[in-house]
């Protein structure tokens, strides 16, 4: 039976609620332990047949747990095959003695099919087409050391792919951290539960291509262990934005207000107030320095562009809106501090990004009673100053900074960068699309203009970060598609923003 191990799943695990699916598949379900690891080798063993039809010999380096385990039920199915199978056994010369359980019956039988191993060392060299690593997996508790890290730096001073079993060897698959040093792999197969790290923070430049296998377990195993967050999907999009009505007039789909563009920063403001119209808004103000109206009306005729010298002027514009964009070249001068002030104080559901987000660090100010209407928007950077710790602190373990922060703030919190992850302290989503080409300004005022307008339309404040963050991402790969990564600018997303929220791609 073929088997598209592709198709991702949108449950997101951690490492011991994945050991906990080993369990129940063992005690609920009935299936041996070791009928699990035979699976998951026969699974990566169909891997590469299917995507190395070419290769003929693997170096497949194992360690002593279950991880290594899988690589020698690989190993046996390679030999059984006729490939030229080189085994590198990462670990002392007690290595065959530290084997237990599960582990140990797939070394017995791959000593049935007269594959013998050799134990690494520094004059080690892998002679393999391709590599495996099976060297340590999800088990890691702490920093790389000894022997393990010395393979991986070899298996990384290779010019050969690298197919990684469950988790790149040296990556937290909780967090997504290198833990001192970790396999740079080509790909990655992740078994029964996806693991949560592999596709945030640094790992994202480790896993490769993310394929997955559920080793036949069935639902009801899953249904018995909790998830840790979801992946966001085309399927997240065709769900909450259903066709519109044929009836449906500019009423029915909100009224944003875009409040920023300080001297010299009005360009964030009017992409946020483009993107905003693009994804759907039925009417957008733009509230900004009277030096910008001209320009922006120039640029985005459809926006009602109004100067604002400070709070005052700014009151009737917010008894109109339904919803509000803060922070897009806001500014953190008096004009930008009057204006945050008067929003707050409206109690009207807003989405907070740049300038407001260190505004409200700055004077430790509070969001109010909106905030569990409200999203925030923060970069690693802006993160840090809202929590008061530093960006190493916040990226090392993104899934516990955005739901402290959750709470912390009270918002939804869209923590952005590889892996953006979005919480309202009930739920965790992790966006797995977009890519290096966002690298650039801009992208965030988008963002928050593609928010705003779900958020105005009548999304809740959870469901308008996670599509938003769903359609600015896909957006931006669709533009690198057409594009190239390199050269991408904020305003290419604009237009193919629409495109993929009315699935014209």
């Amino acid at each position: 039976m073929s088997v598209d191990r592709t198709l991702l799943p949108a449950a997101l695990y951690t490492a011991e609620q994945t050991r906990a699916l080993d369990r129940t598949a063992i005690e609920l379900a009935g299936i041996p332990g070791f009928r699990l690891m035979q699976r998951a080798g026969r699974a990566a063993f169909q891997l590469i047949q299917q995507y190395y039809p070419q290769c003929r010999s693997l170096s497949i380096l194992c360690g002593t747990g279950n991880n290594g385990g899988d690589g020698f039920v690989v190993a046996a199915l390679a030999r059984q095959h006729g490939y030229e199978v080189q085994l590198i056994l990462v670990g002392g010369e007690d290595f065959s003695d530290r084997l237990r359980g599960e582990a140990l019956q797939a070394w017995q039988r791959m000593l049935e099919q007269g594959v013998d191993g050799e134990l690494f060392s520094d004059e080690t060299e892998i002679g393999g087409e391709l590599i495996v690593d099976a060297i340590l997996g999800t088990g890691l508790g702490g920093e790389v050391r000894g022997v393990a890290r010395a393979a991986i730096r070899q298996i990384n001073r290779t010019a050969k792919p690298v197919l990684a079993l469950d988790t790149p060897s040296g990556i937290c698959s909780d967090s997504g951290a290198v833990l001192g040093e970790a396999v740079e792999a080509d790909a990655t197969l992740s078994f029964i539960g996806l693991k949560q790290g592999l596709m945030t923070y640094q790992a994202v430049d480790y896993t490769g291509q993310l394929f997955f296998d559920g080793l036949l377990v069935p639902d009801e195993v899953f249904e018995q262990v909790a998830v840790s967050a979801f992946r966001l999907s085309a399927e997240d999009l065709a769900e909450i934005l259903p066709p519109r009505r044929r009836t449906a007039h500019k009423g029915d789909f909100g009224h944003l207000l875009v409040v920023g563009g300080d001297i010299g920063m009005g360009g964030a403001a009017v992409m946020a107030a483009e993107a905003a119209l693009r994804s759907g808004a039925g009417l957008v103000s733009l509230a900004t320095r009277e030096s910008h109206v001209a320009a922006s009306l120039i640029r985005c005729p459809e926006v009602m562009v109004k100067a604002v010298r400070g709070a005052q002027d700014l009151e009737p514009l917010l008894q109109k809106a339904s919803m509000v964009v803060i922070g897009p070249g806001l500014g953190t001068d008096a004009w930008g501090e009057q204006l945050l002030k008067a929003v707050l104080a409206s109690g009207k559901s807003m989405v907070l990004d740049a300038d407001a987000l260190n505004l409200i660090a700055l004077h430790e100010w509070d969001l109010g009673a909106a905030a569990a209407y409200s999203v925030v928007t923060p970069h690693p950077g802006e993160a840090a100053r809202l929590a008061e710790q530093s960006v190493t602190q916040i990226q090392r373990d993104r899934f516990n900074s955005v739901l402290a922060l959750q709470q912390r703030l009270g918002a939804v919190v869209l923590l952005k960068g590889a892996g953006t992850l979005i919480s309202d302290g009930d739920a965790t989503y992790l966006c797995d699309r977009g890519n290096p080409g966002m690298a650039s300004g801009g992208m965030g005022d988008v963002l928050s203009g593609i928010i705003g307008a779900l958020a105005a339309q009548g999304l809740s404040a959870l469901d308008a970060a996670r599509i938003g963050c769903y359609l600015h991402a896909s957006a931006a790969d669709l533009a690198a598609h057409e594009l190239g990564e390199r050269g991408i600018t904020a305003t290419d997303l604009i237009n193919r923003v629409s495109r993929v929220s009315n699935r014209k791609v």
